[in-house]
Formats: structure tokens, C-alpha cells, sequence
């Protein structure tokens, strides 16, 4: 699977269920007590580090974005996909989104003080993951916070359908928290903690602290 192929089908999938998947994701956060207080701990974080942007990347419809403005960080979102972009556009309009990929972030160095990646590093594939986490290291500033959120485990999946039943063309890749600190060291990051989430269900998580080395 080449760069284009993967990041082409992530597009389009999402574009296609972008409407489904916010009515679905709209009120997510409220049944999830410990992603917001992960959250309210990077948002506290961020503002230890001396406040400024924060990149949302992955943003989807921008619920997450506005979630974190609300505990007074200067979020703004960043998606593949278009048409989740809209939509947060509508439903966040006092906030900044733009349409952008991971794997070649258009933003300066070192210029937000923070950034987030809330389950959206799972549909990119391991031989991208150094570039990403790369991109992700150069727009931070020296000693900002990292927050990732993904899914545990060992395998990868084919989604062909999701979100309403419309069709999709993704692959869901998860990954131990182990190895993910490992890929966050090689690209210079300190990792501080990780929080396991829904270890009993279908679907475990886990949000990973780190922070930029100096």
C-alpha cells in the first residue's frame, strides 16, 4: 500500500461518513470520564508549558477541538477529510479548522505549544508512523505536551463499512502502548504516561503522555 493509496481510501471514507459519524461522536466525550480528565490534564499541561496553539490533528468534526477550548486552551483542528472539515466548521464556527495531512503537517516549526492525536494515528500505516511522529516533533515547541489516543492490541483490521453502513476502505492498525512509546523515543519524545480505557470491551484504548525532549 502506497503513501497516496492509504491516505486517498482515509479521505474518502471519511468524507462518506462524515455527517453519520458526528451525529454518532456529537456527545462521545460526556460517557467518557476518564478521556476528559486525560484531557483536562493535558490542557493543564499546556498551560504549564506556558500556554499558546494547540493542534488537533485528526480533528474530525472539531468535538474534541471545542472540547479543549472550553477548558481554555487555544485549540484549532486539523483533518484529511474535507468534509469533516466542514462540519466542524459548522458546528464550531468561532474556531479554526483546516483541511491538512499528518504525514506532511503545513505548519512552521515549533509553533504550538501542544498537540493532540485522539484515535487518528490507527489508520496510518507503520511504515508512515516515523514521518508522522516526526512532523510531530518539529511543529512543537522544546518541552510541549504530546497527547495520543488509540486502540490496543496486536493486529490490523480491514474496515469496509461503518458509521450509518456506509462503505469505507480503511485499515485499523492497533498497537501496544509498549510499542508506541518506543516509536515517541526514537522521534524524540519523553514519554510521562499512558491511561488504559475500556480493557474489558471489543475495542481497549489507551492515551499516551509525552512530551518534546529539549
Amino acid at each position: 500500500m502506497d503513501d497516496e493509496s492509504w491516505l486517498a481510501d482515509t479521505r474518502t471514507s471519511y468524507d462518506t461518513v462524515a455527517v453519520s459519524y458526528a451525529d454518532l461522536i456529537g456527545d462521545a466525550l460526556a460517557r467518557e470520564p476518564y478521556l476528559r480528565a486525560a484531557l483536562a490534564l493535558f490542557a493543564d499541561s499546556v498551560r504549564a508549558a506556558g500556554g499558546g496553539p494547540v493542534a488537533d490533528v485528526g480533528c474530525g468534526p472539531g468535538h474534541v477541538t471545542a472540547h479543549l477550548n472550553e477548558l481554555g486552551v487555544e485549540a484549532f483542528g486539523i483533518d484529511l477529510s474535507p468534509g469533516m472539515i466542514d462540519l466542524a466548521r459548522r458546528d464550531h464556527p468561532g474556531l479554526r479548522f483546516e483541511v491538512g495531512s499528518m504525514t506532511d503537517l503545513g505548519l512552521p516549526d515549533a509553533s504550538v505549544s501542544g498537540l493532540l492525536a485522539f484515535w487518528s494515528l490507527i489508520h496510518v500505516p507503520d511504515t508512515a508512523v516515523p514521518t508522522v511522529l516526526g512532523h510531530f516533533r518539529r511543529v512543537v515547541r522544546p518541552g510541549g505536551p504530546l497527547l495520543l489516543g488509540f486502540h490496543v492490541g496486536d493486529d490490523t483490521r480491514h474496515k469496509t463499512q461503518g458509521y450509518g453502513g456506509h462503505p469505507m476502505n480503511v485499515h485499523v492498525h492497533r498497537r501496544r502502548p509498549d510499542q508506541v512509546s518506543d516509536r515517541l523515543r526514537d522521534a524524540g519524545f519523553t514519554v510521562e504516561a499512558h491511561l488504559l480505557v475500556d480493557l474489558d470491551t471489543s475495542a481497549p484504548g489507551a492515551v499516551l503522555f509525552a512530551r518534546r525532549q529539549p
